[in-house]
């Protein structure tokens, strides 16, 4: 069994203000500083699997806990991993040009682009360490990543359940949950994060001046990413996540 990276889950948090930092023990890890570039998913990175990336770490408690699905009859299959800027900017920017072509103004079509997706250099798939993980024995018609297909008597409702009981040994954690107070994002039963990484490059996140970063970004409707836009955003969507992540 390969040894991970001990973590303190904290089940509350106060005070989601950019200031203030999580309150992290991870043992056995140094405090590392993981550059602007590669948060951003700006820089090549080691990635490792077949038919999806991840780092190291990640991959292999990824595969003992597919090992151990199998035995309850669930095939986990990742339909998203690790995941450019570049990439995340196209997707950005498809949607960004749907929605006004639509006739929405500019700041209406990003708030309805972050009800799922992230802007770019935001996301947590730039990490290689975060997935979107389906359940490859059903098969289901349509869009996969549809949180009603996760519920009881639903598609996916076992590997919901499986999920439920048994990601968390293996370090992945759900991190957009269902609960009714969390803003941000919506509900996404899909999205698991390998906490013993995540958790500090999230930390490294909120160490860096965003604000001043993104003066410098230009990508299509990047230009009414005010501070104010930018501080809400940050707060509710890459903040307002399961506790347990943070």
């Amino acid at each position: 069994m390969m040894e991970r990276r001990s973590f303190i889950k904290k089940s509350t948090i106060a005070g989601l203000g950019l200031s203030i930092l999580p309150n992290i023990s991870l043992a056995n890890t140094e405090n590392l500083d993981y550059s602007i570039l590669e948060l951003m998913g700006k820089i090549d990175i080691d990635l490792y699997g077949e038919g999806y990336k991840l780092k190291k770490e990640a991959h292999d408690a990824f595969i003992q806990m597919k090992r151990a699905a199998y035995t309850s009859g669930i095939n986990l299959k990742i339909v998203s991993s690790y995941r450019s800027f570049d990439r995340q900017q196209l997707i950005f920017e498809r949607k960004f040009i749907n929605y006004t072509d639509d006739g929405m103004e500019p700041l209406d079509a990003i708030a309805k682009i972050v009800e799922y997706s992230t802007i770019p250099g935001t996301s947590r798939h730039h990490w290689g360490t975060d997935i979107d993980v389906i359940d490859a024995y059903k098969k289901v018609e349509g869009d996969v990543l549809v949180p009603s297909k996760y519920g009881e008597g639903q598609p996916f409702a076992d590997f919901k359940k499986w999920m439920d009981e048994n990601s968390e040994d293996f370090g992945f954690y759900l991190v957009y949950d269902d609960n009714p107070r969390r803003r941000g994002f919506n509900y996404e039963p899909w999205h698991y994060s390998y906490a013993p990484i995540s958790i500090p490059m999230l930390e490294s996140f909120r160490s860096k001046n965003i604000m001043q970063v993104y003066k410098n970004e230009d990508f299509l409707g990047s230009e009414n990413l005010t501070s104010g836009f930018l501080r809400t955003y940050i707060t509710n969507n890459i903040l307002d996540i399961n506790p347990k992540l943070l």
